[in-house]
């Protein structure tokens, strides 16, 4: 196969249309010229079948069964926003196409529709999408640890490596430990400034009265601390990325100093009457609510609107279970090493507990389980108790009917010898049980009253 045949078969095709013929038809021309072709006759259809694979392209008739062909273009553009749509239309709908494109549909055809300019458009829109970044790219060392095989963090990681190319500012979103710091650094080695520093600081892990030293720098003698000029963070990345990790935590007083930096491009160490030119990409990362900060009076709105250029907001751990498999793998992996011990794996029943879990901490929380399984585990496949340990989740046991029944029968003989020592007729009396019934029921469960008698009586 040649590069571009390739590349070309490398590229996933969604194709939507309730006329079977048609449906065959593109099928075929488009495999043909070399994509990967997915063929569905109803919007309901197509988005279940993006749930378990991202497509790099939508081409849809408008008129559908049901949910029409632009309700499915709206529903995509909330889901996967940097999917490009192209929809097929009969002469009747075209308002409808027209008024699609400008919400931001990449382009539509009329039927019948001529073959050349439908691949010509397929191109130009794949040309212009989001790359994949898990198939497109040759070399994947941009996205480092980040393991996914998630529709949503396929878009995520799609958005990031676009922005990379850039230099706007970008403001990432999730909760805590769903990787803001990793996917900061991915950007960072996607972009033109990957050969420079990469600098990350928390700006909630920090007081107040040093935040700005270590932010801006300071000169000798500015403060009592102070004994020689010392460089901030903005110098030290000059030529790199800073990401300002927990930026709804940074101090009020500390927002407008960093709002003049930025437009600036310069930054002044405290103490200093100098300014310093400055050249970094800023990427800031938050859990918290900025809006209701801004409106709280908490945050700078002109502060905002300067670090949000580009938002990306990574998804929680639960909203993307089907990658749990795969990081609890890799982190298992990674970890063995780490502890000397020969792991093979998860126990299934371990695996179903690591990917039902709750995870309110998220992709850290994971790790944090998979570690303390590592390092206490004694046999090379990681059981289900241990798991439920490490996840502090009481071990339960469910029994069927005649399971159940047996081991209540046997404890409760057990608890009665043990309160009559071995006594066999006085347990009989207390269970109201003959002895020779008693002593079948005995033989049934494998115990002897001599198991129970105090040898020394």
């Amino acid at each position: 196969m040649s590069g571009s045949a390739a590349t070309l078969a490398q590229q996933r095709l969604l194709v939507v249309d309730d006329d079977a013929d048609m449906l065959r038809l593109l099928s075929l021309r488009l495999s043909a010229a070399g994509y990967r072709v997915t063929a569905v006759s109803s919007a309901e259809a197509a988005l279940a079948q993006l749930d378990i694979e991202r497509p790099h392209l939508v081409l849809s008739d408008v008129r559908l069964p049901g949910r029409d062909g632009l309700a499915l273009f709206d529903a995509i553009r909330v889901r996967h926003p940097a999917l490009p749509v192209i929809l097929l239309t009969a002469h009747g709908t075209i308002p409808d196409a027209v008024e699609a494109t400008a919400r931001g549909v990449f382009t539509y055809l009329t039927k019948p529709y001529d073959g050349k300019e439908l691949l010509d458009k397929i191109a130009q829109a794949l040309a212009l999408g989001a790359p994949e970044p898990a198939a497109s790219q040759a070399d994947q060392g941009w996205r480092g640890d980040i393991i996914s095989r998630s529709s949503r963090m396929a878009d995520v990681l799609a958005e990031a490596y676009m922005v990379a190319q850039s230099d706007a500012s970008v403001l990432l979103r999730g909760d805590s430990g769903t990787g803001k710091e990793m996917l900061a650094r991915a950007i960072h080695q996607a972009s033109p400034r990957a050969g420079s520093p990469f600098i990350a600081i928390n700006c909630a892990a920090i007081p107040e009265a040093l935040l700005e030293s270590e932010l801006f720098g300071h000169i000798k003698g500015a403060f009592t601390d102070a004994v020689a000029n010392r460089k901030g963070l903005f110098q030290a990345a000059d030529g790199g990325t800073l990401l300002l990790d927990e930026i709804g935590d940074m101090p009020p007083a500390l927002q407008v100093k960093l709002l003049r930096v930025l437009q600036d491009k310069a930054v002044r160490p405290v103490g200093s009457s100098q300014s310093h030119t400055v050249d970094v990409r800023i990427i800031s990362a938050t859990h918290r609510d900025l809006d209701a900060a801004m409106a709280a009076g908490q945050f700078r709105e002109d502060l905002y609107y300067r670090l949000n250029v580009v938002s990306l907001s990574l998804p929680a751990l639960a909203e993307r279970r089907e990658d749990i498999p795969l990081l609890a793998n890799h982190f298992l992996h990674k970890l063995a090493g780490k502890y000397g011990r020969r792991l093979s794996g998860f126990a299934p029943e371990a695996m179903k507990a690591l990917a039902t879990a709750a995870w309110p901490g998220n992709v850290r929380q994971l790790f944090n389980v998979v570690e303390q399984v590592c390092a206490l585990s004694t046999t090379p496949l990681i059981p289900l108790a241990l798991v439920q340990r490490a996840l502090r989740v009481p071990s339960v046991q469910v029994l069927n009917y005649a399971e159940a029944k047996q081991r209540f029968e046997r404890d409760y003989l057990v608890g009665l010898l043990k309160l009559t020592d071995g006594n066999v007729a006085d347990a009989a009396r207390l269970a109201d049980r003959n002895r020779t019934e008693f002593y079948r029921l005995l033989q049934k469960h494998s115990l002897t009253p001599g198991q129970f008698q105090d040898p020394a009586a």
